[in-house]
């Protein structure tokens, strides 16, 4: 019997860590798929978005903005990046859980051509971001941006004034 209980003590013992293991396997795909998407916003190759987006991708903003799609994701990250083409990412914070992630992340760009009506300034900026995303199979299915556009602005126009 005492040897009976240790069997079955070792095998669910067993059967747990396995699952933290397959647990913690997804939850570190989940951020490096995410963390590649950051890297397509820092200036890699537009079309790794097809490796990282779901087709049907849906991108929030705050704003009654949206993307729906790997097409129009590149065109918003094609444009955004045309605006500001030194545009880059970095991570600060991530959490995961299931099938979110959340990342808070620092922006740093040039201002080189119009945005939200105010011409280029070349005003260096600096923003912090947060982002939570869905993943689905392997891929981003949705993203909620919460981006700090009145910073944007507020940078620009100082630096527009000196």
């Amino acid at each position: 019997m005492n040897k009976s209980f240790l069997t079955v003590l070792t095998t669910i013992f067993l059967l747990c860590s396995c699952q933290s293991t397959d647990k913690n396997s997804i939850l570190e795909k989940n951020k490096e798929i995410v963390l590649n998407y950051h890297k397509v916003w820092s200036g890699d190759k537009i079309d790794n978005l097809d490796d990282i987006l779901t087709t049907d991708f849906v991108n929030h903003y705050l704003t009654s903005e949206k993307w729906t799609g790997i097409p129009a994701a590149k065109k918003g990250i094609s444009d955004w990046r045309a605006i500001f083409p030194n545009w880059h990412e970095e991570l600060v914070d991530v959490i995961q859980e299931k099938d979110k992630v959340a990342m808070r992340y620092k922006a740093t760009a040039t201002h080189t051509k119009t945005y939200e009506g105010i011409d280029s300034t070349g005003a260096k900026i600096e923003i912090y971001e947060v982002s939570i995303y869905r993943i689905s199979d392997g891929k981003i299915a949705e993203q909620w941006c919460f981006p700090d556009d009145q910073s944007i602005i507020t940078q620009i126009l100082a630096f527009k004034k000196e």
